[in-house]
């Protein structure tokens, strides 16, 4: 078993756990994970940007692993602005002014935001899926039934049931969102393991059911967090260098054939999809999230 020692800072809601490679006085990248996933998805990226030289930093998202909040009175919030903000304070924490982005899922999310709002301090961004920044109000519109199918876990995690079966089944059912994600992924069954402890943590279940609800309107948010929910509700452009990395075979979000995330990108920009990739990007594809941080970081 390989050991990835942890470290703690504190920022205003948290005491964020991260994992950090490589040499202090690195060009710092803030490799970031997703639900229902951990700092376990950048295994083969965080250590060979070390060797080049980066001050890699994997943060554990809030609700994951061994991050904590501060104050039992906090709100357990999931949302974008939430997340955002963790990333914005873990930064300032850590004394980086500008650091070169990678997420996907809930972590690309803040990724993208950060890029958005604050591009002055994002070197470039490597995004899953492209421009993930939710658009809120227009969140409760019924899209076609395909898509819908796919997002059956979003919409059960708005009953009590579903709080009640992700406290009791979180294990398992974060199991089958990563076999219904990544369906062509041999690898997959191995690697959960590594991954799944950090669902333990006591704050997951709010977190996750809070995001859920409060992307389609049905939780309220952080009042501290309002301005930048109405900044968002704007969709802003990124205008950072950045890659888009999409999987072929994502279960839950297929690529399309036409890139229609093109018109929120107003900087250079790629978007590359990935055969036999599913949902789980940087674990299921190491060598090409690697190679495009690296194609962006040595422009």
């Amino acid at each position: 078993m390989v050991d990835h020692p942890v470290k703690v800072i504190q920022t205003p809601w948290l005491n964020l756990a991260y994992e950090e490679h490589g040499p202090g006085t690195g060009d710092p990248v803030i490799l970031l994970h997703g639900f229902p996933y951990s700092a376990r998805a950048y295994d083969e990226i965080a250590l060979p940007l070390a060797a080049k030289g980066y001050r890699v930093i994997v943060p554990y998202l809030r609700g994951y692993g061994p991050t904590r909040f501060n104050s039992p009175d906090t709100l357990r919030s999931g949302q974008q602005a939430a997340l955002a903000q963790d990333l914005l304070d873990l930064m300032d924490a850590l004394c980086i002014s500008k650091a070169a982005l990678c997420g996907y899922d809930w972590g690309g999310r803040a990724a993208c935001i950060v890029a958005a709002l604050w591009p002055q301090r994002v070197r470039c961004l490597v995004t899953g899926d492209g421009y993930n920044l939710q658009d809120i109000p227009r969140s409760t519109r019924p899209r076609d039934p395909e898509t819908e199918h796919r997002l059956w876990y979003q919409f059960y995690f708005h009953t009590p049931r579903g709080v009640e079966g992700l406290t009791e089944n979180r294990r398992a059912l974060c199991e089958l969102l990563w076999k219904l994600w990544s369906p062509t992924w041999s690898q997959g069954p191995e690697r959960y393991p590594l991954s799944a402890p950090a669902f333990d943590n006591p704050d997951f279940v709010e977190v996750v059911i809070h995001s859920y609800r409060h992307r389609f309107m049905y939780a309220p948010g952080d009042p501290a967090l309002e301005w930048m929910e109405e900044a968002l509700a704007k969709q802003p452009p990124i205008s950072v260098p950045t890659i888009s990395l999409c999987g072929a075979d994502d279960g839950v979000g297929p690529a399309p054939e036409i890139d229609d995330d093109l018109e929120h990108f107003t900087g250079r920009y790629e978007r590359r999809v990935l055969a036999g990739v599913g949902h789980n990007i940087p674990e299921e594809a190491p060598g090409a999230t690697l190679k495009a941080l690296l194609d962006l970081l040595q422009h």
